[in-house]
């Protein structure tokens, strides 16, 4: 563990360049544990870069990230496999659901169980009387319980979101990171989705990139605001939207958008 201050990720030093283009420049960012931490700021800003960066989608140019579990010692992160960055617990789910739509959501949850085992033991794994109670807890605490033997396909926008969270959820990661979890929702299914992600973060650490101001408000605990590839600001989400500068370069421009 031994990070200090409870950090359980530690973005040091980041830039990189794509073709010529500087997408980020030495980005410095502490997640504390079992927070919810957004990174906000203009298209372009290098929000989602710098989350493919934490999982190893892309290779920084320079600067390194270090993830502080809970009962291990300090996992570098940079340079290693996407697998097995997930295998270390650090889980991301992409905006666009990515749920199998002829399974049903119980049968979902359980191809996410099976996802870091190897072939044979997928094909002939069965699902164990504590994986059996694991799917329930987790689609109970995401609402869906009752849902669980319909088709993925036929759930709504919001409870496909949901139940991609759960599957994340269920691997037991420290930290989910979520690229626009509220993206399409209406304001009920956003309140909806902000209460569900402060449950979450009683076992999990996690990060959110996200446009709707709104939903900021709601649950952030800490928010970093990126702007041109920088770190722009950091801080409490009133100290941030008080901000003069973080008002003419991203507020002024439409960020704040309410759903």
């Amino acid at each position: 563990m031994a990070a200090g201050d409870d950090t359980v990720l530690k973005i040091k030093n980041i830039s990189v360049v794509f073709d010529g283009f500087q997408a980020l420049t030495d980005v410095n960012i502490k997640v504390k544990r079992n927070t919810i931490h957004f990174f906000i700021g203009p298209n372009g800003a290098g929000k989602t870069t710098l989350l493919d960066i934490i999982c190893a989608k892309t290779k920084p140019t320079q600067g390194n990230v270090n993830f502080y579990p809970k009962d291990r010692e300090k996992v570098r992160l940079t340079g290693m496999k996407e697998y097995k960055i997930v295998g270390e617990g650090v889980a991301r789910k992409f905006q666009v659901p990515s749920v199998f739509i002829n399974l049903t959501v119980y049968e979902n949850m359980e191809l996410s169980l099976r996802e870091n085992k190897g072939v044979w033991d997928s094909i002939f794994h069965r699902t164990s009387k504590e994986e059996d109670a694991l799917i329930n807890e987790t689609l109970e605490k995401v609402g869906l319980l009752e849902r669980k033997d319909v088709l993925a396909g036929s759930l709504a926008h919001g409870e496909k979101q949901w139940l991609e969270i759960a599957m994340q959820f269920v691997q037991k990661p420290e930290i989910i990171m979520l690229d626009e979890p509220a993206a399409g929702m209406g304001k009920p299914e956003t309140f909806k989705t902000g209460e569900l992600l402060k449950e979450i973060k009683k076992e999990c650490t996690i990060i959110v990139v996200e446009h709707d101001m709104d939903f900021v408000k709601q649950i952030a605990d800490c928010v970093t605001v990126l702007h041109e590839g920088k770190v722009l600001m950091e801080g409490d989400i009133h100290d941030v939207l008080a901000d003069k500068t973080v008002q003419a370069v991203y507020l002024a421009r439409g960020g704040e958008r309410s759903a």
